[in-house]
């Protein structure tokens, strides 16, 4: 009778073991899901980051020359 209690929970023992390892897989599986995104979510922002970087610098390229015509503009008229 003893053996008998003891083999069953044994037997209890192993199935909430294997629950345990199957929930441990499938909790690294969507961990691994959850890093992959936050790395292509991180080269996406980064990509965003990089593009308001260089349409900044246009801009102020952009600026820098249309202010260097406007004094040119007004050194024209300044002669006449």
């Amino acid at each position: 009778m003893d053996n008998e209690i003891i083999l069953r929970q044994f037997e209890e023992i192993e199935k909430k073991v294997e629950k345990l390892i199957d929930v441990y897989k499938s909790l690294e599986a969507t961990n691994l899901e959850l890093r992959n995104k936050i790395k292509r979510l991180e080269e996406e922002l980064q990509g965003k980051v990089d593009a308001e970087t260089n349409y900044t610098q246009e801009k102020a390229l952009i600026r820098s020359k249309i202010d260097s015509l406007l004094v040119r503009i007004e050194d024209i008229a300044e002669v006449e």
